[in-house]
């Protein structure tokens, strides 16, 4: 690509504007970043994805030796799907999201992450709200109900308080996070991220339904803003 600045895709969605752009930064060296926004909000950038992969390092890491059957929430531009599957022990992982257009983008790659997870056999993608499937009792996977996994790891709101939707909502509650909890497996993990810092209430929450709850601080250099920045992971465990 040579254009400084160009958008790749526009869609009209449920939840607002959809849009894909990649912009060089010339203070960057010209490097090619990769945008989402959806509405008035910057959803990602892949300037910026050291706590996607974390979430995945972080969550998965809590598990027992063995082979993992794991599910991403949130698509994105992959980058917690594309650090789950260097785990050579996933045996298969389901990245569920509600847009479309954003899995085409990975199918069509339109997105620098695409044909590494469409080329992955042990990757699948859902289309599908993945609250609603988490408060169903036939749970993530449509080909196998009732099916459950090792460790479910949700990138799709800002943090438990700062939602795209205010449908959302339920799920970071006691109620919620025990439907949650009983698509696990005994030991499962279930790790979000947060753009926040961490909430003792959340945690509270958390606590109410794992066993083993942990939060981690990743920081990270933010070389637009000249400064470090930083989110939070939440890792609980059955």
């Amino acid at each position: 690509m040579s254009k400084a600045f160009e958008e790749l895709d526009f869609q009209k969605t449920p939840l607002g504007d959809l849009i894909l752009r990649r912009r060089q930064v010339p203070s960057l060296a010209n490097l090619d970043v990769f945008e989402v926004k959806l509405g008035e909000a910057f959803l990602m950038s892949s300037l910026f994805h050291e706590v996607e992969v974390a979430l995945a390092n972080l969550g998965l890491r809590e598990l027992q030796p063995g082979l993992w059957d794991v599910v991403v929430g949130g698509l994105g531009l992959g980058y917690t799907a594309a650090a789950a599957l260097k785990h050579e022990a996933v045996a298969s992982l389901l990245v569920v999201d509600a847009l479309e257009p954003v899995i085409g983008w990975h199918q069509n790659g339109l997105v620098p992450l695409g044909a590494t997870l469409s080329g992955d056999p042990r990757c699948r993608f859902v289309l599908g709200d993945f609250f609603a499937l988490a408060q169903s009792s036939a749970g993530f996977d449509p080909e196998s109900a009732g099916r459950r996994f090792h460790a479910v790891l949700l990138d799709i709101d800002h943090s438990p308080k700062n939602l795209l939707h205010p449908r959302h909502g339920r799920f970071y509650s006691l109620e919620g996070l025990r439907w949650l909890a009983g698509h696990l497996l005994p030991g499962g993990v279930f790790a979000l991220w947060s753009d926040d810092p961490p909430e003792d209430e959340f945690l509270a929450l958390l606590s109410g339904v794992f066993a083993k709850v942990k939060v981690e601080v990743v920081t990270f250099e933010n070389p637009l803003l000249g400064c470090e920045s930083a989110s939070t992971v939440y890792v609980a465990s059955l």
